[in-house]
C-alpha cells in the first residue's frame, strides 16, 4: 500500500489507487456469513432436485411471489433456525409450553399451559418456570382448577410473589377459574374469542395457548421478543405486538407461524438482546438494518471520505 505524507503535521494519506482495493477485502465474519448462506441455498437445492415432484419450482427458495415480504426474509429465517438448533435458550427448557406436568390429564395439562401463559407477562422465563412449579409441588392437586378455585386470592398472591403484577395476576387466575367452570365444563377455550375474553389473557396468550394445549396454528403468537426483533430486521415497521403479528401474518408462510415464537425468543435471549445486542456473533448481521456492525462500517467510511476530501483542497 502507498502512502504519503500530509503537508499536516503527523496525517498519513492512502494513495486514491489504494482505496478501492481496500474495500474489496473482506473480514473474517463476512466470509463466514457468506459461506453459511450459500451452504443454506445448496443444501435447499439438492434437498429440493431429490423430490419425487419434477415440477418443483425452484424460484420458490427466494419467496419473490409473496407479496409484501421483506427481501432476504427466507434467508435469515434458516440461519435464525439454524442458530437455534445449535444454541440453546431459557424458551427451549422453561418457556411455557413446557411447562405443564406431562404425567397430568389433558385438561390439566391445558389448564397448566394457560396458567403458566398468564403468568409468564413481564416476567422472565426462568422464573416463571419456578412459580409454576411451586403450584404443581405445593397445592393438593398438582396445580389444576380446582386447586385455584379453592385457594384464597391472599395466599395464591403470596404463593407467585415472584411474578411480576403478582397481585393482579392473582385475581385474573381467580376469575379465569369460575369462567372455566361456569361456562367450559372445567376445560379452557378452544377459540381465540374465547381465550382472549378472559380476565388478562391477549392476542399473545390465546394464540400461543391454541397451538401448545390444542394443536391449532391459527394465528402467530407475538411477545416482546418477537415484536422487537422483527422491527430491527426489517421485517415490519410496526408500533404495537399486535400489529406485528397482523404484518407478520399478511407474508410470513403458515407452517411457519408455530416456530417463528420460540426462533425469535430464543434468538432475542442469547443475542439480540433488548440492550447491548451481540451483533458481531450475530449470524444475519449482514442482513440487518440495524446491526450495529454496519453502523460502525458506514461511521468509519465516512470519516475516511471526509478526511480525503480535506487532504485534495
Amino acid at each position: 500500500m502507498s502512502v504519503r505524507r500530509s503537508p499536516r503535521k503527523n496525517h498519513v494519506v492512502v494513495a486514491k489507487d489504494e482505496i478501492s482495493t481496500m474495500s474489496n477485502v473482506k473480514r473474517p465474519i463476512e466470509q463466514d456469513l457468506d459461506k453459511a448462506t450459500t451452504f443454506i441455498k445448496k443444501t435447499k437445492i439438492e434437498a429440493l432436485k431429490k423430490e419425487e415432484n419434477p415440477g418443483h419450482d425452484l424460484s420458490l427458495l427466494h419467496q419473490k411471489d409473496i407479496k409484501g415480504s421483506p427481501p432476504n426474509w427466507n434467508i435469515v429465517y434458516d440461519l435464525l433456525e439454524a442458530l437455534r438448533e445449535k444454541e440453546k435458550a431459557p424458551v427451549d427448557t422453561m418457556g411455557c409450553e413446557r411447562l405443564a406436568d406431562a404425567t397430568a390429564t389433558p385438561v390439566v395439562q391445558r389448564f397448566q399451559t394457560l396458567v403458566s401463559l398468564m403468568l409468564s407477562s413481564q416476567t422472565k422465563d426462568t422464573v416463571t418456570s419456578v412459580v409454576v412449579r411451586r403450584l404443581q409441588v405445593e397445592l393438593p392437586g398438582g396445580l389444576c382448577l380446582q386447586d385455584i378455585l379453592n385457594i384464597d386470592e391472599l395466599t395464591l398472591d403470596k404463593m407467585i410473589s415472584a411474578i411480576g403484577f403478582h397481585t393482579k395476576k392473582a385475581s385474573y387466575l381467580k376469575r379465569t377459574a369460575e369462567i372455566l367452570k361456569d361456562q367450559y365444563d372445567g376445560d379452557i377455550p378452544d377459540t381465540i374469542e374465547g381465550l382472549t375474553s378472559l380476565p388478562g389473557v391477549g392476542p399473545k396468550m390465546g394464540y400461543l395457548t391454541l397451538q401448545v394445549a390444542w394443536n391449532k396454528n391459527v394465528g402467530i403468537g407475538v411477545d416482546v421478543h418477537v415484536h422487537r426483533i422483527c422491527n430491527r430486521l426489517g421485517w415490519v415497521k410496526t408500533k404495537t405486538p399486535e400489529e406485528t403479528r397482523e404484518s407478520l401474518q399478511s407474508w410470513l408462510p403458515k407452517d411457519k407461524w408455530k416456530k417463528i415464537n420460540p426462533i425469535l425468543v430464543g434468538y432475542g435471549q442469547i443475542v439480540c438482546l433488548p440492550r447491548g445486542p451481540k451483533c458481531d456473533i450475530c449470524p444475519v448481521s449482514q442482513y440487518c438494518p440495524s446491526s450495529e456492525i454496519k453502523k460502525k462500517v458506514k461511521k468509519t467510511k465516512k470519516v475516511e471520505s471526509i478526511y480525503f476530501k480535506t487532504e485534495e483542497l
